[in-house]
């Protein structure tokens, strides 16, 4: 694979999750009963790099829980094959139940993941809201799911794959596009 273009660097990405962490709080009236759940691994950076955010700007702390959807995924034969599935724990603060969910996730792509966490989510309590909240929405839908918060759209094509870059897992803040 070769890299095709950088599409977000360090700046773009603290200027789409503040944006988005001014959405969330405007279309929530606040963030009371609220809670971000990001998705292992990078959308839980993204969901801490949020509540940080939200933080700052309502001066009160926002929950941040860890959902782990490994066994929820829907290719788990595919991309284990033959090996045992990795499973990390999902970590959730706080009750759920009747609580705005805040999901969070790296890149929106078929929507499977999503289902996923929501199938997840759903047996840790019953919210009165899931809203998603990705740092790139690139297209290609498999199922009936969109993000209530993008940071960037980035068309792409299905040969094309996007690579979020963050600095606690990768040391480097940047997302791009590769070829095939």
């Amino acid at each position: 694979m070769t890299q095709k273009a950088v599409v977000l660097d360090q700046q773009a990405i603290r200027r789409a999750l503040t944006r988005i962490a001014h959405e969330i709080i405007e279309r929530n009236k606040g963030i009371e009963n609220c809670i971000l759940v990001g998705i292992k691994t990078r959308g839980i950076h993204i969901a801490k790099r949020l509540a940080e955010r939200i933080g700052q700007i309502e001066g009160e702390s926002i929950q941040v829980g860890v959902l782990d959807i490994t066994l929820y995924r829907d290719d788990l034969t595919e991309k284990t094959e033959n090996a045992v599935p990795e499973v990390k724990g999902s970590h959730i603060p706080t009750d759920i139940n009747n609580k705005k969910v805040i999901l969070v996730d790296d890149v929106l792509y078929t929507g499977r993941t999503v289902r996923a966490g929501m199938d997840a989510l759903m047996d840790i309590g019953r919210p009165s809201q899931i809203q998603l909240a990705v740092l790139v929405d690139r297209g290609h839908r498999e199922l009936p799911i969109r993000a209530d918060f993008i940071g960037k759209n980035i068309p792409t094509s299905s040969s094309e794959r996007i690579v979020v870059a963050l600095n606690e897992v990768d040391e480097l803040d940047q997302v791009s596009i590769y070829e095939n």
